[in-house]
């Protein structure tokens, strides 16, 4: 069974109505021992990466994710702010991450954007991958739908999947072995968004 973690955070819903529109059954809890029974975990976020991650720990929802991720190795897909928490550290609050990915998250850089580029980056872009993964089966130049003032810098160029711009080149996707993330929402992409998670249900 997939559980999408709710932690009072995400677009879970909209998550769980696009799985089922591909006949996957998924179900929407945060409770300890649901966790320790999925067989894939979808962990969304829409919000501030400090009070996220507080909240995974005033829940006791960190020790029994690093368990079914690292321990049991259990697939993981991250959603926007969801994938942020991946990584080791995030300037949204300078605060520390999951650490599942060697990268981390920062601001857009304001001073590289014309002026008609606004913060947030909203709206649907270009979204390009960069190796095999969970975009296999797209088309090249496929438009996924972004909200986002923050964005991944990882380590390794291996890790990125996707890359999209926004008045330069950001990385929008990653993996690092069981360990997916999308800077986008699939959920809110239609059909593309729907070959994705289609693609996760069978990692």
């Amino acid at each position: 069974m997939i559980n999408i973690v709710d932690y009072g955070l995400g677009n879970l819903r909209s998550i769980q109505n696009m799985l089922q529109r591909i006949g996957v059954n998924a179900q929407i809890s945060g409770r300890k021992e649901d966790l320790k029974a999925a067989s894939k975990l979808i962990l969304p976020g829409v919000g501030h990466f400090a009070f996220a991650m507080a909240r995974l720990h005033e829940l006791g929802l960190v020790d029994v994710l690093n368990e079914q991720v690292q321990g049991q190795k259990i697939p993981v897909l991250g959603i926007c702010l969801g994938a942020q928490l991946l990584g080791k550290h995030s300037e949204e609050g300078d605060c520390e991450g999951l650490g599942w990915v060697d990268m981390k998250t920062v601001a857009f850089d304001r001073s590289r954007l014309s002026p008609e580029l606004k913060v947030p980056h909203m709206g649907w872009a270009e979204t390009t991958p960069c190796r095999p993964g969970l975009m296999d089966g797209l088309p090249a130049k496929s438009r996924f739908y972004y909200v986002h003032s923050y964005h991944f810098v990882c380590q390794s160029p291996e890790t990125v999947t996707c890359v999209a711009n926004h008045g330069y080149e950001f990385a929008s996707g990653i993996q690092q072995g069981n360990v997916f993330g999308f800077q986008f929402h699939p959920e809110k992409s239609h059909d593309f968004g729907l070959q994705l998670l289609k693609n996760f249900t069978e990692v």
